[in-house]
């Protein structure tokens, strides 16, 4: 059995405008599996295929106005495409952020409905992920985050500190995961998570059991009656564990 992270999830005011706006942020097509989902693929790949990442936006009724916990890095390939890549996005509708950032390399912006996410400078670390570097959670123990996600999922862990760990699919493709220690992270909702698929799908029961072993709790975000398993790590951050339907 294996699970690994297959898309980002975005609470959404909207979804189908949040959706333009992502789908022309990252160059990705735009498809809908039903009203108030919008879900972005990279270009050629068909979900769910196990070397491409994917995101979809999930329009709910007063999304949390909250700090945010998890954002995305957006990779850049020079000095030059990174300011194109701000000025782009800057004529779509994101605006400057200030999160307490303070002189930094990369520039921190929000995209139309607030979500914060960043542009970096070049590195070399990302230079093949595709336009999401990284998808980022903000933690009060990076250490312990790393320990839990690296028996989690079928993923691998390339580094941790006191500060931060990475991990990344072992066929060394797609966005990394970041865990990233933060003065004053707490369990509050988040208006983005992850979503995690079982292969095979049927797995679904037994790999919640496995990560409810490891320390994962339930959680409840009123999602109701629905195919998937909505699970929290042990700093409360949410995550979905997808299953049939």
């Amino acid at each position: 059995m294996a699970l690994r992270p297959v898309q980002v999830n975005f609470k959404a005011r909207d979804d189908a405008a949040l959706g333009r706006f992502w789908a022309e942020a990252l160059g990705w097509g735009v498809s809908s599996e039903g009203p108030g989902v919008t879900n972005l693929e990279p270009e050629g790949f068909v979900w769910p295929d196990p070397d491409a990442f994917y995101v979809d936006l999930v329009t709910v009724p007063d999304p949390e106005t909250v700090k945010y916990r998890v954002h995305l890095d957006l990779a850049s390939t020079s000095a030059a495409h990174q300011a194109e890549l701000v000025a782009r996005l800057t004529e779509l509708g994101a605006t400057p952020a200030d999160v307490g950032q303070g002189e930094v390399p990369w520039k921190v912006m929000a995209d139309p409905e607030g979500n914060v996410f960043c542009v970096l400078e070049p590195r070399p670390r990302y230079q093949d992920t595709g336009p999401i570097a990284a998808v980022v959670v903000d933690c009060a123990d990076p250490r312990g985050m790393a320990r839990f996600w690296d028996q989690a999922l079928d993923w691998t862990l390339h580094e941790v500190t006191d500060d931060h760990a990475l991990l990344r699919s072992a066929k060394g493709s797609g966005p990394y995961l970041e865990f990233l220690r933060t003065t004053g992270a707490t369990a509050v909702p988040s208006r983005v998570h992850l979503d995690l698929l079982p292969h095979p799908i049927e797995a679904q029961e037994a790999e919640v059991a496995r990560l409810l072993a490891l320390g994962a709790t339930t959680a409840d975000v009123g999602q109701g009656d629905v195919p998937w398993k909505v699970l929290a790590d042990p700093e409360g951050n949410e995550f979905c564990v997808l299953g049939r339907g």
